[in-house]
């Protein structure tokens, strides 16, 4: 099993945080624009953590260098089933520099909005050491 897999299924924060990048780039199914930088990555990572119930991931494709992954998921958040893939890039090194996530359906993703919106300023204290 991909490390990356096994730390989001163990729920192992810090081995998640490890496997990021210090330039990584956050991209949310929600938001406008990308999140820079590994302190807000890991934050976000941790707040999806705590909205998202029943998380599974159902596959893993590998690029055959193994530097580009996609990690298909299914969770419930507020009630609602969300189905998603994590699509993530590893630079020299093995860390994660590009991370993406795709979700459907439209419910699930504007309850996925409204669950992170109420969680955001906690992320943000996290991302600024507080």
């Amino acid at each position: 099993m991909h490390p990356f897999r096994q730390a989001v299924e163990d729920r192992d924060e810090k081995a998640i945080e490890a496997l990021l990048a210090d330039e990584v780039v956050f991209t949310s199914p929600v938001a406008f624009k990308p999140y820079p930088g590994k302190a807000i990555t890991a934050a976000i990572l941790r707040g999806v953590l705590r909205v998202l119930e029943d998380f599974t991931y159902v596959r893993e494709i590998a690029s055959p260098d193994g530097r580009d992954h996609a990690f298909v998921f299914t969770a419930t958040v507020a009630g609602k089933e969300i189905q998603g893939c994590d699509f993530l890039h590893f630079d020299e090194e093995g860390l994660i520099d590009d991370f993406t996530v795709m979700v459907r359906p439209l419910s699930a993703a504007q309850a996925l909005s409204e669950a992170m919106g109420a969680q955001f300023d906690r992320i943000a204290r996290e991302a600024a050491g507080q």
